[in-house]
C-alpha cells in the first residue's frame, strides 16, 4: 500500500502540471477567439480602416495568443522558452522546408492585404474560381459562390495567380448582341435597341448607349450593344434588355432566326 501512495505521490506533479495545462489551454483559447473578435469589431466600426484589415488583423491576434499558450504550456512542462528557441533555431531549415507552403502563404495574406486586389464583399474571379470575398486571413481567402457553396483558397495560390475583379469599379459596361433576319430592316433594329436602353434609368447616358451591326452571320445580321451602368445593376439589367428587346422585335415585326441553310437549285 505505502508502495503504490509512493508511486502515486511520484506522479502528482506530473498530475499537477497536465491539469494545469489542460486549463491554460482552454483560457488561451477562448481568450485568442475573444481577443480576435474584438480586434474585428474595433476595426470594422471604424470608418477609415477598411473591413479586409480587419479579418486579417484579427488572425494574426489569434494566432500569436495561441503561440504565447502553446509557449506556456511547455514551460510547465519544463522547456524553456530560451531552449524552445534554441530548438527551434537548430531545426530552421528542416521547418522551413516542412512548412515552405504555409509561410508562402502567409507572406502571400500579407502582400494581399498591402496591395489589396480585392476586399470583403467584392465578386472575384481567382484562377478560374468565382465567388464574393468573405474573409481573408493570414493562411486563406474564403469565397461564397452564387449558389452558397464555400471556397477556401490558399493565400498563396491566390496571389500566384490572375485575379479578375469584376467590382473594382463602381460602374460596368454591359456588352449584348442580338441577331435580325437579313430581310429585316437593320435601321429599325437598331432604334428599337436604343429605345428599350433609353427607357431603362439603369442605363447611362454618358457614355451613351451604342448599337451598331457587328457582324454578317451565316444566318443572322448581328448588332453589337453598349450600354453602361452600374456595377450592382450589371445582372439585372443584362436579363431586363433581353427579355425587353426580344418582346420589343415582336411588336415591331424583327424577327431574331433560327440558325438556318439556304439551298440553291439551278437549272440545267
Amino acid at each position: 500500500m505505502e508502495e503504490a501512495m509512493g508511486e502515486f505521490s511520484a506522479y502528482t506533479p506530473l498530475i499537477i502540471n497536465a491539469a494545469k495545462a489542460v486549463i491554460v489551454l482552454i483560457v488561451g483559447w477562448i481568450l485568442a477567439g475573444f481577443l480576435s473578435g474584438m480586434v474585428r469589431r474595433r476595426i470594422v466600426s471604424h470608418p477609415r480602416i477598411d473591413d479586409t484589415i480587419g479579418g486579417f488583423a484579427a488572425s494574426i491576434v489569434r494566432w500569436l495568443v495561441l503561440l504565447v499558450t502553446l509557449i506556456a504550456v511547455l514551460q510547465l512542462f519544463g522547456i524553456q522558452a530560451t531552449s524552445l528557441v534554441a530548438v527551434l533555431g537548430a531545426g530552421t531549415l528542416a521547418i522551413g522546408l516542412a512548412l515552405q507552403g504555409t509561410l508562402s502563404d502567409i507572406a502571400a495574406g500579407v502582400m494581399l492585404i498591402i496591395f489589396r486586389p480585392y476586399k470583403l464583399g467584392q465578386f472575384v474571379d481567382i484562377g478560374g474560381t468565382s465567388g464574393t470575398v468573405k474573409d481573408l486571413n493570414i493562411f486563406v481567402t474564403e469565397l461564397v459562390t452564387p449558389d452558397n457553396v464555400q471556397i477556401i483558397l490558399p493565400n498563396g495560390k491566390a496571389w500566384g495567380t490572375v485575379i479578375t475583379n469584376f467590382s473594382a469599379h463602381s460602374t460596368r459596361r454591359l456588352d449584348l448582341s442580338f441577331g435580325i433576319d437579313y430581310g429585316d430592316d437593320a435601321d429599325k433594329a437598331i432604334q428599337i435597341v436604343l429605345d428599350v436602353a433609353g427607357a431603362d434609368e439603369r442605363v447611362h447616358k454618358d457614355p451613351e448607349p451604342w448599337v451598331r451591326v457587328t457582324n454578317l452571320g451565316d444566318s443572322s445580321v448581328d448588332l453589337g450593344v453598349r450600354l453602361w451602368c452600374d456595377a450592382g445593376d450589371y445582372w439585372e439589367l443584362k436579363f431586363h434588355m433581353l427579355k425587353t428587346v426580344k418582346e420589343a422585335f415582336d411588336a415591331g415585326g424583327i424577327s431574331i432566326p433560327y440558325p438556318h441553310s439556304v439551298e440553291i437549285q439551278k437549272a440545267g
